[in-house]
């Protein structure tokens, strides 16, 4: 079944199918989709400039039909494919099943809506949950999730969404707040959605609003670090130890180039535990003079091989000694975050450049890229745990977060200049020695 949606959203040719449930939901060829669902798709198509491909759900008079929905952007056009016409009795109220909006639960409060694809970027919100939340629905489909809202990890340190996202499973009890408005806070709860071919594409699901307060934010997040030490610890050790044999040779004989890589392994590995080890600690007290330009030309040589493979040059523009007070494995782990992130964003051919500098009782280390920049709204949103400024490409969310974190335990802090096409300028500050 295939259909065409000219730019203004309107349905300009359709297979009998298609056009039947145009007709059935009151409009005809030639007036706007009807079908909310489906346009939903063909208007994240055009947005995002790619193909989508999505489930969705049409109403016809006396039953539902679940859909698979194919739009690709043709010059100003969409052209729609549409698969796996399944027949299921028809979910009440209608006019809720139509709309996506709130339908009422067995205590009488709203129930809202919303579905997002696989990179938790959103399809739909229903008008309520939109209403609720702040935001224009329609403004903000093929968004991130999480920049309409800010999840918040529970008391166990956990982010449902984002386990169950890496787990491909539903979820329930999410708590977040939105970032219109931080005194709205609601509950989020998702059910797996599947493509055609059974592969994971995303969620649907409700969110409810919530009158419980969070845990205080240093709890949740002592919380999350004992998890992450606990399930880290154990892995890094094991692969110290087999690092360690390799070099030995213990296993039996094996060319010496590839016994050096074990050396290369075990060093970073120790590198990553010490790092682990520090963050699960007490915050970092600032009490010992360390040489930045030396750590900085450290971090450069973690690097290296790193940005050989992007075609991306560093550029130190270092010059003698730069005394602060800090301690010296947090301050490597910062900027091998902020070096690191901006390899990732930088162009075949780029140069990221170090420039190091003192002002008054504060030494600093940018790290400027030419990469595409960060936009207003999102430079706050990046320095939170599992957020990136884009959704596709590497990268857990983690760096900017626990560079942050560990730049302010030892009285310093991490902030950030750009703009969207200008590159981004990442600073750790540190009191100077």
């Amino acid at each position: 079944m295939a259909g065409r949606l000219d730019r203004a959203g309107r349905l300009i040719s359709a297979d009998p199918e298609l056009e039947s449930l145009q007709r059935e939901a009151g409009s005809s060829l030639g007036q706007p989709l009807a079908l909310p669902q489906i346009a939903a798709v063909a208007e994240l198509a055009r947005k995002l400039r790619t193909a989508v491909s999505r489930p969705a759900l049409a109403a016809s008079t006396d039953h539902d039909i679940e859909l698979w929905v194919n739009a690709t952007p043709e010059g100003e056009e969409v052209a729609l494919s549409i698969e796996g016409w399944t027949v299921r009795a028809a979910a009440g109220p209608r006019l809720a099943a139509i709309l996506g909006g709130g339908v009422e639960t067995e205590t009488g409060g709203a129930r809202n809506e919303w579905a997002a694809d696989e990179e938790l970027r959103i399809i739909s919100l229903s008008p309520d949950l939109a209403e609720l939340l702040g935001v224009d629905a329609d403004s903000v489909a093929g968004q991130p999730l999480t920049r309409v809202v800010r999840l918040e990890e529970d008391e166990n340190g956990e982010m449902p969404l984002i386990s169950a996202l890496a787990a491909r499973r539903g979820f329930s009890g999410q708590h977040a707040r939105s970032r219109t408005d931080e005194d709205r806070e609601v509950i989020l709860s998702g059910e797996v959605v599947t493509g055609a071919d059974n592969s994971f594409a995303g969620f649907r699901g409700s969110v409810q609003s919530s009158g419980v307060a969070p845990a205080p934010v240093r709890s949740r997040a002592a919380a999350f670090d004992h998890a992450l030490d606990e399930v880290l610890r154990s892995p890094l050790d094991r692969i110290i130890e087999s690092a360690e044999r390799i070099v030995e040779r213990a296993d039996g004989p094996l060319r010496s180039d590839y016994a050096s890589y074990g050396n290369d392994i075990a060093a970073a590995a120790r590198h990553l535990l010490s790092v682990l080890t520090s963050m699960s600690e007490e915050p970092v007290q600032a009490q010992r003079s360390i040489d930045l330009t030396a750590l900085v030309a450290e971090a450069v040589v973690m690097l290296d091989s790193s940005a050989e493979a992007q075609r991306v040059t560093i550029k130190s523009e270092a010059s003698g000694q730069l005394a602060a007070r800090g301690e010296e494995r947090a301050v490597i782990q910062i900027l091998v975050n902020l070096m690191g992130n901006a390899i990732r964003h930088s162009p075949p051919g780029g140069t990221i450049r170090l420039i190091l500098g003192r002002i008054g009782g504060t030494a600093s280390v940018s790290v400027c890229d030419e990469g595409p920049g960060v936009a207003a709204e999102d430079q706050q949103r990046i320095f939170e745990r599992f957020e990136r400024a884009q959704s596709r490409g590497a990268g857990t969310g983690l760096g900017l977060a626990i560079s942050r974190r560990l730049a302010r335990s030892m009285g310093g802090d991490v902030t950030l200049d750009s703009a969207p096409g200008e590159g981004a300028r990442f600073t750790l500050r540190l009191p100077a020695a």
